[in-house]
C-alpha cells in the first residue's frame, strides 16, 4: 500500500505541458520581448513562502506589452543560497546571465509567479549561427507553418514558411522571427 501511495505521490508531482502554437503564444501573451538575462537570485518569496528565482532581463526590444528598460520575473523553484534547501518544478525554464531571449509572457499570479507560456515553449534562445542571430526553442519551427503562414503580414516575409536554416531545422533568423510575432500581434 506504502509503495502506491508514493507512486501516486510522485505522479501528482510531475508537469506535463500540451503543445502552444506561436499564433496562441503570440495572442494570449501579456507581454513579449526581446532581452539579456542579467541577473538571477534565489530566495525565499514572502508572498508564497516558497522558494522562488528571480530573473532580471534588460529589454532590448518590446513586441507587446510595457516591460520596462529592466524586467524581472518570478519563477517557482530553485536552491537557496548557501544552503541545501531546494525545490524543483520539472518543466520550468531557467535562463543563463548573458544570453539573449524571446520571452513569451502571461499575466503574473496574483502573487507575482510568471513563467513563460506554455513554459520552455515561450522561451526562445538566441544564438549566432555564422555571425547571424537566430531563434531557438528546440521545436520544430517548420511545424508552424500550418498554424501560421496564414497569419503573416501580407508584405512581410514567410518567416516560419520558408526553409529553416541548414544545419538548424529548429532556428530561425532573429529578424524574421520578430517580424512574423510582431504581424501575429497586430492581428
Amino acid at each position: 500500500m506504502f509503495l502506491i501511495l508514493l507512486f501516486c505521490s510522485l505522479q501528482a508531482a510531475a508537469t506535463s505541458v500540451l503543445p502552444v502554437s506561436l499564433q496562441r503564444m503570440a495572442a494570449t501573451a501579456e507581454m513579449i520581448f526581446h532581452g539579456t538575462a542579467i541577473g538571477n537570485e534565489v530566495r525565499l518569496d514572502q508572498a508564497s513562502g516558497r522558494v522562488a528565482t528571480y530573473t532580471s532581463f534588460k529589454v532590448i526590444e518590446v513586441i507587446k506589452g510595457n516591460p520596462g528598460e529592466i524586467h524581472t520575473i518570478k519563477q517557482i523553484g530553485g536552491q537557496l543560497p548557501g544552503s541545501n534547501v531546494r525545490q524543483v518544478i520539472h518543466g520550468v525554464p531557467r535562463f543563463a546571465v548573458g544570453e539573449e531571449y524571446v520571452i513569451f509572457l502571461p499575466k503574473a499570479s496574483s502573487l507575482g509567479f510568471a513563467s513563460p507560456i506554455g513554459l520552455s515553449q515561450g522561451k526562445f534562445d538566441i544564438r549566432k549561427l555564422n555571425g547571424q542571430a537566430v531563434v531557438n526553442n528546440r521545436r520544430q519551427l517548420t511545424a508552424l507553418e500550418k498554424t501560421t503562414s496564414q497569419h503573416v503580414l501580407p508584405n512581410a516575409p514567410s518567416a516560419i514558411a520558408a526553409s529553416p536554416l541548414p544545419d538548424q531545422p529548429t532556428a530561425m533568423h532573429l529578424a524574421d522571427f520578430l517580424q512574423t510575432v510582431r504581424g501575429m500581434v497586430k492581428e
